[in-house]
């Protein structure tokens, strides 16, 4: 796994034996496979996360009680290639309402032959949260973020047969 990070950014890449449109479909259509579910803000256990595939839609994860929370907006949706998503979580891992405080991720899918996807993740513009943004981008960049993430979309990937 490669990781660069710069000021205001956290980028990480990652390489999976699949097609781009198996990687692209994994991390879009089976999110709940990438994201653990002991990151939460829900008050009760995560039944499922859900990436509505589409601009205007959302990531949510919907509690074991039906309560839902819509951590992210879908702000560019385009199959196979790329997906854009809003960062709606403030530093105090609370769900941030205003968008002008928020950072986006953007996920990449580069087909490096027929049957091997180089992903390009960058989590962006992390000052807009103001104050306590450093201490977010070490999360999000440290080992128990994205790249957690990457890990687990590897293995969910690379288990599809096609």
């Amino acid at each position: 796994m490669n990781t660069q990070a710069a000021a205001t950014s956290v980028r990480h890449s990652i390489v999976v034996d699949a097609p781009v449109e198996i990687a692209f479909s994994v991390f879009t259509e089976d999110f709940d496979s990438v994201k653990p579910r002991e990151h939460n803000i829900l008050g009760v256990d995560i039944a499922e996360s859900v990436f509505e595939p589409r601009v205007g839609g959302h990531i949510v994860d919907r509690g074991v009680d039906g309560s839902e929370c819509r951590w992210a907006r879908v702000l560019a949706y385009e199959p196979p290639n790329r997906v854009v998503f809003s960062w709606d979580i403030s530093p105090l891992w609370q769900i941030e309402t205003d968008p002008d405080r928020t950072s986006e991720v953007e996920v990449r899918f580069v087909a490096e032959s027929q049957d091997r996807t180089r992903v390009e993740l960058e989590h962006r513009h992390l000052d807009r949260h103001g104050d306590g943004w450093e201490g977010m981008r070490e999360g999000v960049g440290g080992d128990q973020g994205w790249p957690l993430y990457l890990d687990r979309f590897r293995t969910s990937a690379q288990q599809i047969e096609y």
